[in-house]
């Protein structure tokens, strides 16, 4: 009995004893592997550095599969690659948190890393040398911070990148040439980096590129003809630079395009001879490159086409009717050119929004369906005529200002003042500024009720998530004056706003122009990063160049007054403000750019005018008309026909060609 017994306890510990080393050897196969301490230590001190605690408490280790951080949308986020013991941080993302300071030597530490966003916060310094260390880097964002310095050269070290942006910070100097070696490279985001000089002939080994944003740049020298050997390129963007012309014939190998725009090339005429079988294109932009010769008709075989912007250029000939076989396009601006002939006749399909055909010498009849609910079209400075306009009130002020009688019964004017984007109001000076909250469309003009002054807007704000919106306001009180309200609306446009005032009194005027920035902060965020920068032409003489509104007031929100003298030698003002390309483009969203004015205020020197005889030989004839509102929509039709001739002194007084540089 005894024996029984104790061979009984003696099997029993030993069933124990086995499946306690069973337990052991299946806990040790499925231990989880731990992050690398070099690589916590690192971690700890880059979340103290930016004060990330509250988002990132890493008592647990950072590499755990099931904290908060580690799924695809955290942000923060941290994920990692993990072998049988040991993970390696290799994805880390703090986006659009507002972190300050600069990049901390602990983040090279993290040596597998592989993608690395960073971006729309207020880093700033420079980007350390020891970028060069992470090798495995295949995607690395740096875009909008106060970022400064040189492009460092150790960025070529990083030969697996795939993507890499750096733009809206404030580089300087020159792209290094080492950027050429990152032959892996489909995504280079530059734009607003504050790089200059030429852009390096060894980026035509980036045969990969699919995506190049470089606008807003000084660039300098000729458009690289090797860009054309970048055939894999769907998106290519440089406006606002210093380069110069021609558009290299090699850009027509540029075939998989899908987004084309160029703008603000100088020196040498441009031709449209490259564009041969670019049939993705959606949207193709190409203002003030300087083109001459006709547009080819072969365009209108880019059935995908949504967006066509040749607007200020020298293009010659007629509308091709081929683009009247758009059937997706959306947007079509061919202002500021010197096309002649008709407008054709089916050119408004039912998806086009916004024709502008202004300073052209079109003539002919508006076509059919232009007064289509959800259109607009601008013909100011064209011939075209009215008759086939239904509204015969607007037909008879026609007829009227067609003439040589005046349009109303009130004697010229001398003064006028707008409130931009607002209604009417009087100032603490006792001015009043006229009502100017007509909503208007991406091509299109409006003529006040008692036709003393007129404004142009041509353009649209692509892929702006608040729509098609062209007044800015702010409920923010604004300082440095004591008419706040004057400035808490504004005009906006994506490219071109014009105001003419006309029936003026021959002689010199002073021209106050109001401007607050309200729609870009200047907070401590990365929302305060953005720049505003457009020019602004009175009487076609360019009086204020790439000109920064919260630059020159002091910050946002705050009143600045431009004043200037202009002369009026053919009873007509022509204010214009033109966007160039440059500033920043998406700082606090998407689609914000371009100019924007809050008041105007002109009136003429007391005393000084020019005799009656000269008056007479500068009259110019103006043709207005202006169609309100179809469907719900502000729907501007009108026709502004003004020409003058030029003494040997002469002025120019009605700007017909594109701005010179």
């Amino acid at each position: 009995m005894f024996a029984c017994v104790t061979f009984a306890a003696y099997w029993a510990m030993g069933v124990w004893s086995f499946s306690l080393l069973l337990l052991c050897a299946f806990q040790l196969g499925f231990a989880q592997p731990t992050t690398d301490p070099n690589e916590v230590a690192a971690l700890k001190k880059i979340i103290d550095y930016w004060n990330l605690g509250k988002y990132l408490n890493i008592s647990i280790d950072p590499c755990n599969q099931n904290a908060t951080w580690a799924s695809d949308t955290a942000n923060p986020r941290i994920a990692c690659d993990c072998g049988e013991n040991t993970c390696y941080i290799t994805h880390l993302k703090v986006y659009a948190l507002d972190i300050y300071g600069e990049l901390p030597k602990e983040l090279f530490e993290l040596k597998k890393m592989k993608d690395l966003n960073l971006g729309q916060n207020v880093l700033s310094g420079t980007i350390p040398a020891e970028i060069g260390q992470l090798s495995d880097m295949e995607y690395l964002s740096l875009g909008i911070n106060n970022l400064t310095g040189l492009v460092p050269l150790e960025l070529g070290n990083l030969t697996k990148l795939i993507s890499l942006s750096f733009s809206s910070n404030n580089f300087f100097g020159p792209l290094p040439l080492v950027l050429g070696k990152l032959a892996s490279l489909e995504q280079l985001y530059i734009d607003s980096s504050g790089v200059t000089g030429p852009i390096p002939q060894e980026l035509a080994n980036l045969k990969l590129l699919r995506i190049l944003w470089a606008s807003d740049n000084l660039f300098t020298g000729e458009l690289p003809e090797f860009l054309g050997t970048l055939t894999e390129l769907i998106d290519l963007r440089l406006e606002g630079t210093s380069l110069e012309g021609p558009i290299p014939s090699s850009f027509g190998a540029l075939t998989k395009l899908e987004t084309l725009r160029l703008g603000g090339l100088s020196e040498e005429d441009s031709s449209l001879d490259f564009l041969e079988n670019q049939t993705s294109l959606a949207i193709l932009s190409l203002r003030n490159c300087r083109l001459s010769d006709e547009i080819p008709e072969r365009i209108g075989r880019f059935a995908k086409l949504q967006h066509l912007d040749l607007s200020f250029n020298k293009l010659t000939g007629q509308i091709p009717s081929a683009f009247q076989e758009l059937m997706v396009l959306q947007y079509l601006y061919l202002g500021n050119n010197n096309l002649n002939g008709e407008i054709p006749a089916n050119i408004i399909t039912p998806k086009l929004i916004a024709l502008d055909v202004s300073f052209n010498h079109i003539s002919g009849n508006f076509p059919p369906n232009s007064v289509k609910a959800g259109f607009s079209m601008n013909v100011v400075g064209t011939s075209i005529s009215a008759n086939s306009l239904p509204d015969r009130k607007a037909f008879g002020l026609l007829n009227c200002l067609q003439g040589d009688i005046k349009c109303t019964n009130h004697e010229s004017a001398s003064l006028f003042s707008v409130k931009c984007g607002g209604k009417e109001q009087i100032t603490a000076s006792n001015i009043k500024y006229d009502d100017d909250s007509e909503i208007l469309g991406a091509a299109s003009l409006y003529t006040n009720s008692k036709y003393q002054w007129a404004v142009s807007n041509t353009g649209n704000f692509l892929f702006n998530p608040n729509g098609p919106q062209y007044t800015a306001r702010t409920d923010s009180q604004i300082t440095e004056t004591l008419d706040s309200e004057l400035y808490k609306t504004a005009r906006i446009s994506p490219g071109s706003l014009r105001y003419f005032g006309f029936d003026l009194k021959n002689g010199k005027y002073v021209v106050k122009l109001h401007f607050a920035e309200i729609t870009m902060d200047d907070t401590r965020s990365w929302k305060g990063l953005g720049r505003r920068i457009f020019d602004v032409y009175i009487q076609g003489e360019r009086v204020l160049q790439d000109f920064n509104i919260q630059k020159e007031a002091g910050g946002s929100k705050r009143a600045l007054i431009k004043t200037f003298e202009a002369n009026v030698t053919n009873t007509i003002i022509d204010i214009h403000f033109l966007w160039a390309g440059k500033g920043t483009c998406c700082i606090p969203f998407q689609g914000t750019y371009g100019p924007l004015v809050s008041a105007i205020n002109v009136y003429q020197v007391s005393g000084v005018g020019y005799s009656s005889g000269k008056e007479k030989k500068h009259v110019g004839k103006i043709v207005g008309i202006a169609l309100g509102c179809v469907a719900g929509f502000g729907i501007i039709l009108s026709v502004f026909y003004l020409w003058f001739r030029k003494e040997p002194t002469g002025h120019l007084l009605v700007h017909t060609d594109s701005p010179k540089k």
